[in-house]
């Protein structure tokens, strides 16, 4: 078979690249530092948020053949791996060990743990499926190229690897085995078709129709391909007119067009000859009928006349695919990695995938939210003779008609171009695939279109690529929370706290999820539980405890509880001025005549504590002013809060005599 551009599977499908080589090309995966981080799959369900699965795993157990004792450095290597599963060079490790010793367990136990947290490293789900083809296990070897294609539907090249799997391995004499293959080829420039680098899928779909004697399908292969914007776009159109120009055009085209072909290139030969009869027509008798040639072959004139009025055609198509490719050209000249890899993106690949996607973005709003077509001249009319009621139920019946006219193709155009939108995220995200703001821009377009689909870039960036990453799973229970699933984002965020235990934020949002619930003893449990727990972290113990006192106050109604909660805090931080403003204004926003004494003593301690002279000018001031206006005696409006601002006068003195000069 042609098979131009793919994977030379002969010897039986040997591994051609070894560990160490994919790891600095094919395989790669994203980067880990947060920080650098914030700043930084076929068919419908492919580009409608897949949801990926767990990697293939083995048969059950017994079905393998006993091969003794894991290798001996296997459980170190293991260990290592899953004690810091980010540092890829630690997977690297145990994946070449485990190829070098041939063991099969091991190496389908680490490379499932492997894909399960890289699922996007397409060369090594090659390898994994060859491994298993060399071992004689072809429908596993198969399995595992279908789940690969799960995870990362546009991979062109492990599309190909499983197409050139199939022909190694089916027995393509059997009439099933054809149907297979064509079946896939369909799912694959289904999936993948879109892609910018696809051609090489398209040529091998094409070449393979023609090594099975189906030219017409050949030609229809082709005339898709003409319509996609590829980075090969103009061989196509090449392979396609030599297709055309090497075969009659009843060989290569259906029924249908072969005939509309036919009475086209009658009409242009009739327009050719005018009122100029040849010697034929005058020689015919009156009202005889022109007829066919008798044999039903059309003559070699005929012939070179209706393919260079296909080639026309095409070349029609041709030129507004390539006023698509220009576009998008530049856009695709500076993206200089596609693939997944473990190095961060530098600022420009960053720059230049959110200009791509926002043109794409704004591209397909432009055709979406075009102005309709204005109304033919004749419309008008109907509805100005409202005399005659006949001429105005006309004029109805064809503005209703009118809209329907044009529906089909404004819709087909609709989804051609927020597929492109999609296939551009998706090949985005296999690039920046641990980059929550290229998540967080998918979802927002998805959300759109509708909820599922954004439910599913959740849950993909969250439970595979981004499990530890706090921004996007806030947002993922926010969504959820918004569309009344109360449950589910208390699961995303429970699910969260234990990846990233200690995280303020993250309590914080749990808290705030149960109370919205009407969860007020959880909400106050979990604010309960971080204060018992970041004791050790006075500056956290203060926050929490401040958050919990305000919640016991305000929505609690018990100023006891919050008091007691602050003051013992103070015991613990007594140099956190926010613990004590905060007491001072639980007491002062309760009867004054009953809270009197305790905001002085209030005032007191926080005038005793460890402060600076100007929060404890601040505190003597707010007391001094709350006896003035709620005090009851004139001893206690002049009382305990002005003698302890003596204490503070040497302060006051040289503020002011700064202030002065």
């Amino acid at each position: 078979m042609a098979a131009e551009g793919t994977e030379d599977l002969s010897g039986n499908g040997e591994m051609e690249n070894s560990a160490e080589e994919l790891s600095d090309s094919e395989v790669t995966v994203a980067p880990i530092a947060e920080t650098s981080l914030a700043a930084e799959d076929a068919g419908d369900t492919a580009m409608e948020g897949v949801e990926t699965t767990a990697p293939y795993m083995p048969a059950a157990e017994g079905e393998e053949e006993d091969e003794g004792e894991v290798p001996a450095d296997f459980e170190r290597l293991w260990k290592a791996a899953h004690d810091n599963p980010q540092e890829f060079s630690s997977w690297t490790d145990l994946l070449q060990y485990c190829e070098q010793e041939g063991h099969m367990t091991s190496s389908r136990r680490s490379l499932n743990a492997f894909l399960e947290r890289y699922p996007l490293c397409y060369g090594y789900w090659k390898k994994f499926a060859d491994m298993e083809r060399r071992a004689g296990n072809n429908v596993k070897a198969e399995e595992v190229c279908a789940q690969g294609l799960k995870a990362i539907p546009l991979s062109v090249d492990l599309w190909i690897h499983y197409i050139n799997l199939l022909l190694g391995t089916l027995n393509m004499n059997l009439l099933e085995s054809t149907q297979r293959i064509r079946s896939v080829f369909e799912e694959a420039v289904e999936a993948a078709g879109m892609e910018w680098h696809s051609d090489r899928l398209w040529d091998l779909y094409a070449e393979w129709e023609k090594e099975q004697g189906n030219l017409k399908a050949m030609t229809v292969v082709y005339d898709r391909a003409l319509k996609m914007p590829t980075q090969l776009y103009r061989g196509h159109f090449d392979k396609l007119k030599t297709h055309i120009n090497s075969n009659p055009p009843l060989d290569i085209l259906s029924e249908e067009e072969y005939q509309s072909l036919r009475a086209e290139y009658k009409q242009s030969q009739a327009q050719g000859e005018g009122s100029n009869p040849t010697e034929e027509e005058e020689e015919r008798p009156p009202g005889e009928e022109p007829t066919d040639n008798d044999d039903g072959k059309d003559s070699e004139e005929a012939i070179q006349k209706m393919q260079e009025l296909l080639v026309a055609g095409r070349e029609k198509i041709f030129q507004e695919n390539e006023a698509e490719v220009r576009k998008r050209w530049t856009f695709e000249d500076a993206i200089k990695r596609p693939y997944f890899h473990v190095k961060p993106l530098d600022k420009a690949q960053l720059k230049g995938w959110h200009a791509y996607l926002d043109w794409e973005m704004q591209e397909s709003k432009g055709a979406h939210d075009a102005p309709p077509p204005p109304p033919p001249p004749a419309a008008p009319a109907p509805e100005a003779a409202t005399e005659d009621g006949e001429a105005e139920s006309k004029g109805e019946v064809e503005e209703n008609q009118q809209p329907e006219q044009d529906t089909p193709k404004a819709a087909v155009e609709k989804v051609s171009n927020h597929k492109r939108v999609l296939v551009l995220f998706e090949r985005c995200l296999i690039a920046c695939a641990l980059y929550e703001e290229f998540w967080l821009k998918y979802v927002h377009y998805l959300e759109q279109h509708g909820v599922e689909e954004a439910r599913g870039a959740f849950k993909r960036a969250c439970e595979i690529h981004l499990p530890s990453k706090h921004t996007i799973h806030i947002q993922w229970a926010t969504f959820e929370e918004r569309q009344g699933n109360g449950v589910e984002a208390q699961r995303i965020l429970e699910v969260l706290e234990r990846a990233t235990p200690g995280l303020a934020v993250v309590r914080l949002r749990r808290v705030g999820l149960e109370r919205r619930l009407g969860h007020l003893e959880l909400a106050e449990t979990l604010l309960t539980e971080a204060v018992e727990q970041s004791k050790e972290n006075r500056q956290l113990h203060s926050f929490y405890s401040i958050k919990l006192a305000r919640l016991l106050h305000k929505l609690g109604k018990n100023a006891a509880r919050a008091r007691t909660v602050l003051q013992d805090a103070i015991t613990l931080s007594p140099e956190n001025s926010k613990l004590h403003l905060n007491l001072l204004e639980l007491e002062v926003s309760g009867d004054p005549r009953a809270n009197g004494p305790g905001v002085q003593q209030c005032i007191s301690r926080a005038l005793e504590a460890p402060l600076s002279p100007r929060t404890k000018i601040l505190f003597s001031q707010r007391g001094l002013q709350f006896a003035e206006d709620f005090g009851t005696t004139i001893q206690r409006s002049q009382g305990l809060p002005h003698c302890r601002s003596q204490t503070l006068v040497p302060y006051l003195s040289s503020t002011r005599s700064a202030a002065v000069r």
